[in-house]
């Protein structure tokens, strides 16, 4: 796996990519192109397949046409090269509600050979999180529940970030934690996808727009 501090060139390019759901298609001839250092705002209606989509970009789908490529290799081939540099967190937080936050971190570690409970400990710190670090998640708010799904985006040393909905439930300094998250990461030469329905002010961070329903592409 390559670091953000090493020299290694990362890419992604995705061309005529099309998925269907029954007899309906929900988008086609989706194309783009991310380079380190660069974020992709996906946009679309409810039902376009935004999720879809970024679910289909990580390998979790099929797509049904099109091509989804890591640095110029169809992902299928280089899976155990792409998976080391991706970190994907859905439009649900996908935690444990009878593990504690820093349980359900120590999991992530452990599959993902990431860092140890302290760096957990600082993870939880850093999404806003200390104190709460043993309760139960069942007893968290959405919003906590949400920070303890961000919180491994500390942890995980990965290239491409792919976030569906991240700023659902988050308060306002939620969201500013977030959006400074993204803009440090892209700063690193991280590459970032992700959606959203609210207005994000990034400080440095200029995110690209894919819409989907709409012609024309990248924008």
């Amino acid at each position: 796996m390559s670091t953000l501090t090493d020299n290694a060139t990362c890419n992604l390019t995705v061309s005529g990519l099309g998925c269907e759901r029954g007899d309906r298609r929900l988008f086609a001839e989706v194309a783009f192109h991310l380079e380190p250092g660069e974020v992709l705002r996906v946009e679309g209606a409810n039902g376009s397949g935004k999720t879809t989509l970024l679910r289909t970009l990580c390998g979790l789908r099929q797509a049904d046409e099109g091509d989804i490529l890591w640095n110029g290799e169809p992902i299928g081939q280089v899976r155990p090269e792409f998976n080391a540099e991706l970190t994907y967190i859905g439009h649900l937080p996908g935690i444990k509600a009878d593990l504690s936050p820093l349980e359900n971190l120590a999991v992530d570690c452990a599959l993902h050979r990431a860092r140890d409970d302290a760096d957990a400990m600082a993870a939880l710190d850093r999404v806003g999180l200390f104190g709460f670090e043993d309760l139960p998640a069942r007893t968290l708010s959405a919003g906590q529940r949400r920070r303890v799904a961000l919180a491994r985006l500390f942890l995980m040393d990965t290239r491409l970030w792919v976030l569906d909905e991240p700023f659902t439930a988050l308060d306002v300094r939620g969201v500013a934690m977030l959006a400074e998250c993204i803009d440090t990461h892209i700063a690193r030469g991280g590459m970032v996808i992700f959606t959203t329905h609210q207005d994000i002010a990034f400080t440095h961070s200029r995110p690209r727009r894919l819409v989907l329903g709409q012609a024309g592409g990248t924008a």
